[in-house]
């Protein structure tokens, strides 16, 4: 099973006790928090694709969204 990285973005209103849960739900399934963001709550993590429908269940209301981490690009 292939890990991928995914941006994590939370919502405003998350207490910091349920950031720590969300990451430990991370964890369990065999992620790594490889960036944690200061102007946002959120955080990149290194986690396998499969995990993820189960950490949208489990905390959904605390999470605004995730998605794969791209590279992005832009034309001129």
């Amino acid at each position: 099973m292939t890990a991928k990285t995914f941006i994590v973005t939370l919502k405003d209103h998350v207490a910091d006790p349920d950031v720590s849960s969300i990451k430990e739900s991370f964890a369990k399934l065999g992620g790594e928090i490889t960036h944690e963001f200061s102007l946002i709550k959120g955080f990149t993590v290194k986690v396998p694709e499969i995990g993820i429908d189960s950490i949208k269940q489990k905390h959904g209301n605390n999470i605004a969204n995730i998605e794969e981490d791209q590279e992005v690009h832009t034309q001129a």
